[in-house]
């Protein structure tokens, strides 16, 4: 599992790309896994501090206890809408994959605002990272995966 600063380090060009279509929407779509192995979908935000990508719960959030009992998950980003008219002006979509670690101590809690607090914080390791887009008339699909780089693949 690779921090976000060690995916920048692997590949600049895909995570300067990917902070900027997160930095243009606040919120993304956190895909986890019920007990039963059913996938969950809710709403997070993420922030990026010290090289690493974060997100936080409030206690007892069902998502928290998804990601405490399995913490693989997929974090989806999605840009505003293109002008209809060139789709190819669409900023694109993100997609993260990963594992999420829980944080628990106190003066980490604190440098976050969450001193005494129930609430959940954890960090994200990433496995993939995905940026998909619009050039011409093809789907273009930029993709980090950790131990294996970055690829690009194509279709119309």
């Amino acid at each position: 599992m690779a921090s976000w600063q060690e995916f920048e380090g692997q590949a600049p060009e895909l995570a300067g790309v990917a902070r900027r279509v997160m930095d243009t929407c606040r919120h993304r779509v956190l895909a986890s896994l019920r007990k039963d192995g059913s996938p969950r979908v809710s709403g997070i935000e993420t922030m990026f501090r010290d090289g690493e990508l974060w997100t936080g719960s409030m206690p007892r959030a069902v998502k928290a206890q998804d990601l405490r009992r399995d913490p693989r998950l997929a974090i989806h980003v999605a840009s505003p809408e293109p002008d209809a008219a060139d789709p190819s002006t669409w900023a694109g979509d993100v997609k993260l994959a990963g594992r999420a670690v829980e944080v628990t101590d106190a003066a980490v809690l604190a440098s976050f605002g969450l001193p005494g607090t129930e609430s959940h914080l954890f960090r994200i390791e990433l496995t993939e990272v995905v940026w998909t887009r619009i050039d011409g008339d093809e789907i273009v699909m930029t993709a980090w995966r950790e131990g294996v780089g970055v690829r690009e693949i194509r279709r119309e």
